[in-house]
């Protein structure tokens, strides 16, 4: 007997419908798709059975740790395709599925009412249909008043009119029974804060943000700069490490392989003997202070971001502590760090794969618990691609449970695949190879794929313009049109940005011919004059606040380029989620001076039933307005003043 045939007894109890082709899904619902709070969450699907009777579909979702289910209908549109909404309103982790079943009584009152029309003879379909009012028996107090009056008015007066009537309908819709009732699978839903999706990011080092040269900054120091920073209109302010940092192995500066005496050493050479992942660094102050450092943001409306670096020194408390979590080489040496040809002698890796890997993994969630009880609601991850993607969707999974307003940061700059794969398993936001994207094909190339679907529904992109490992080559000449273009092409491409401190002061001394800084302050003490002349701070507000005021930036889904006849200068289009604001932008991609059409063609503006072609632009910096006339505007840029231009939709 083939044992793979399916019984008729298992083939007569299977689902009466067929619920195909859901949107959105990632990989057949494998893995969650990702939404703000508040915002309605649309979901289609194509359902269908045999025959011809009346279908009905529902949306049912909830938080996954929740038992209820909430539900709203489906309508059907066109070719058995059905489509419903429903509105998450508390951040978490959600399920959502679809149910379909026959509506038996919508069915048999429009049997009805055709042979009605016939003419035939409906005393036994009538009986019939008062019959059904009899078995309802699921729906609430209203819609059993409304079936027992008209069932009443039925049987006193022996017309079927009382069993035609809307009201009826809808009781016996909500009440009737559901026997073929069939529910699709569970999709995973991940509802983020808004923060998750839009934000300014400035990153700095602690240590160096004193005033006194050769002297250790501290957390007071760093509480120093806040006002500048969010003058500057940042939301995000993310710091390195802050931890103890290892002697044994100490890079010097420029990352040489010893240290002169004095020499910090790499914030990412994590622990010592003063402590490891859940301490501070002595020289930076106590963990009060850092508390305060955490509440001075908050009361300038900006939020602290961690790095998390899964990655420890010879000197952590960890290798004493657990030794079973480090691997050794044949000789019993210390395996150290490496991604050749580079090695890191001053880093040690766990070894997830050791006979202790739960214990390890367990004291690394207990690590990002513990920040979480000292403020911190945002984690930077320092090159997740090298550790095991299971441990990540345990971990993000497991804390987002707990404290669902946690948002991570995947800093990542690896094979795409690997990048989308870090997303798709719970992280929230990704950095890009936009660092490295230049030219007009390839910025257009690389947000069409990243605003199509499905990646629009998984992968949140995070435009960082430099960090302190890169220094692009197209910022090295130190062209303030070049930091300035570069930075207005992050802030309006993408809802989510971020810089590194000294790009506000077009720092751009390479080690040469790589892309990397010369005498890194990741190697060493740096004291800097944030103001001195020359600075883009004002340039960089005024792009923080053009993206305050206008929502349309707040979001990089929903992103149109536009015709440019003009090979350097790359124009678009972005409108806000809720359609209540629309904003177009051009910006330089060289030097000269650049004249030309900026063709608007069938844009359009305003609420889905009142879409209008666009009247005129308004620039966000000047207020000035410009007619938009025969389909477009011609403008000119002069990069050196300027190399963007942005502007308000007017219709």
């Amino acid at each position: 007997m083939n044992k793979t045939t399916q019984s008729v007894e298992s083939a007569a109890a299977g689902g009466a419908f067929h619920i195909e082709d859901v949107y959105p899904l990632i990989d057949g619902g494998r893995f969650p798709v990702k939404r703000i709070v508040g915002e309605r969450v649309e979901v289609w699907a194509d359902i269908y059975r045999d025959g011809h009777d009346v279908v009905s579909a529902a949306l049912i979702w909830r938080r996954e740790r929740d038992r209820e289910w909430r539900r709203e209908p489906m309508t059907h549109h066109s070719n058995d395709r059905w489509g419903g909404s429903f509105v998450p309103d508390q951040p978490g982790r959600h399920v959502y599925a679809i149910e379909a079943w026959t509506d038996e009584f919508a069915t048999w009152r429009r049997g009805f009412e055709l042979k009605q029309k016939a003419g035939a003879d409906l005393t036994l379909d009538a009986i019939e249909g008062a019959g059904m009012l009899t078995k309802a028996q699921s729906g609430g107090q209203a819609a059993a008043a409304v079936i027992l009056r008209q069932c009443e008015d039925f049987l006193q007066t022996g017309e079927a009119a009382p069993l035609l009537t809307d009201e009826l309908k809808d009781a016996m819709a909500e009440s009737q029974l559901q026997p073929d009732l069939t529910r699709s699978q569970l999709f995973p839903l991940m509802v983020d804060r808004p923060r998750a999706r839009n934000g300014a990011w400035y990153e700095m080092i602690p240590r160096s943000q004193g005033k006194t040269p050769g002297q250790h900054g501290t957390f007071r120091d760093s509480i120093a700069r806040l006002p500048d920073i969010a003058a500057m209109g940042f939301d995000v302010v993310y710091l390195t490490p802050i931890h103890p940092i290892g002697t044994t192995n100490r890079k010097g500066r420029n990352n040489a392989v010893t240290a002169a005496a004095g020499d910090p050493g790499s914030p990412y050479a994590i622990g010592s003997s003063e402590g490891g992942h859940d301490a501070v660094h002595p020289d930076l102050g106590t963990l009060q202070d850092f508390r305060d450092f955490v509440a001075a943001c908050r009361q300038l409306d900006m939020e602290v971001a961690l790095d998390f670096a899964v990655q420890c020194s010879p000197d952590h408390p960890w290798l004493k502590a657990h030794p079973k979590w480090f691997s050794r080489r044949p000789d019993g040496s210390m395996r150290y760090a490496e991604n050749p040809p580079k090695k890191y002698e001053d880093i040690v890796n766990p070894d997830f794969s050791s006979v202790d890997a739960g214990s390890l993994w367990n004291a690394l969630r207990d690590v990002v618990l513990f920040w979480i009880e000292q403020g911190v609601k945002i984690f930077r991850v320092d090159n997740p691609h090298t550790k095991p993607f299971r441990f990540w969707e345990w971990l993000i999974h497991d804390v987002q449970l707990r404290h669902p307003e946690i948002i991570f940061l995947a800093e990542a700059f690896t094979r795409p695949k690997l990048m989308k794969g870090l997303a798709k398993l719970g992280f929230t936001q990704s950095y890009t190879y936009f660092t490295w994207r230049t030219q007009k094909w390839e910025l257009e190339q690389y947000l069409n794929e990243l605003t199509a679907y499905p990646e629009h529904d998984f992968y949140r992109p995070n435009f960082f313009v430099n960090t302190p490992d890169i220094l692009p080559y197209h910022l090295q000449s130190g062209e303030p049109w070049m930091f300035k273009s570069r930075i207005a092409l992050a802030a309006t491409l993408s809802s989510s940005y971020g810089i590194y401190n000294g790009f506000e002061l077009l720092e751009h001394e390479p080690i040469p011919g790589r892309e990397e800084y010369l005498d890194s302050e990741k190697y060493e003490i740096k004291v800097r004059d944030w103001d001195r002349p020359g600075n883009i701070k004002s340039y960089i507000g005024g792009l923080n606040r053009a993206r305050r005021e206008n929502v349309a930036l707040q979001q990089t889904a929903n992103l149109r380029f536009l015709p440019v006849d003009d090979g350097n200068i790359i124009g678009f289009v972005k409108e806000s989620v809720g359609r209540t604001n629309s904003v177009v932008a051009a910006i330089a991609l060289s030097r000269d001076v650049h004249e030309f059409w900026l063709a608007l063609g069938d844009v359009q503006v305003g609420m889905p039933d009142d879409r209008r072609q666009v009247a005129a632009l308004e620039n966000l910096m000047t207020g000035e307005r410009h007619p938009v006339e025969w389909g477009g505007i011609r403008l000119r840029i002069d990069p050196v003043r300027d190399p963007a231009m942005l502007f308000r939709c007017l219709a």
